[in-house]
């Protein structure tokens, strides 16, 4: 079984007006169904371009990425956006729209694959329920606190049930204690068999995932378990 991705002397070069930046710089990485990884690493490391690229919304400028077995780079347009959207994204802004309410904003990445109503609604109030806001799914995000819309924000990346999570500083806009509530929360999904890939550049963040890789200056400089 291929890994659920895999990178092959990954580089992505910037253009700063005139002079080139390299933000990766040859990375190798596999990973596989189930894992829970970090990549940890200090701003500027790469571990944002790195994120940008297995989350299909950037090309890189040479190497390889495969996800689920299939080159990224032999898709055209129309199968990135496919590709995308079996992907979850969770972001350190939790995105959502002000003016729907938590259901809404879970049953909207449903509602583009075209889902029907009955069906969007059921699992909108179950993914609701399994992140521990039951009796939050007609509020709107202004009336819910940080770690709320943080969790409405991963009900909504579970929404159509993607290959991987990609997690972007999931905790960074919100206090140490619900971070704690929300880690714990991403254990729960882990364990029932979800690929995780979180950028940190918390040590401590990093390792409650069950593999840290670090990235420096555009390269994995160690790959541990935890």
């Amino acid at each position: 079984m291929a890994p659920v991705v895999e990178a092959v002397e990954l580089k992505k070069t910037y253009m700063l007006g005139k002079i080139p930046v390299q933000a990766l710089r040859g990375v190798n990485l596999k990973v596989e169904s189930g894992d829970f990884l970090a990549v940890l690493g200090p701003s500027g490391s790469g571990k944002s371009t790195l994120l940008n690229l297995i989350g299909a919304l950037d090309k890189p400028t040479a190497g390889k990425l495969s996800i689920d077995g299939i080159d990224v780079s032999t898709l055209n347009d129309n199968q990135l956006a496919d590709l995308r959207l079996r992907i979850g994204f969770v972001f350190q802004f939790f995105n959502l729209i002000p003016r729907f309410t938590a259901k809404y904003n879970v049953e909207l990445p449903m509602s583009i694959l075209g889902r029907n109503r009955t069906e969007r609604e059921k699992r909108a109030e179950e993914l609701l329920e399994t992140v521990g806001l039951k009796d939050r799914i007609n509020h709107k995000p202004a009336e819910l606190s940080g770690g709320q819309q943080q969790r409405v924000a991963i009900a909504r990346a579970l929404a159509n049930e993607p290959r991987f999570l990609l997690m972007d500083e999931p905790t960074g806009n919100i206090d140490s204690k619900t971070a704690e509530e929300i880690m714990n929360l991403v254990k729960k999904i882990n364990e029932k068999g979800v690929t995780i890939i979180m950028v940190t550049h918390d040590q401590r963040l990093a390792s409650e995932a069950k593999r840290t890789v670090q990235i420096i200056d555009g390269v994995i400089t160690s790959d541990l378990v935890n």
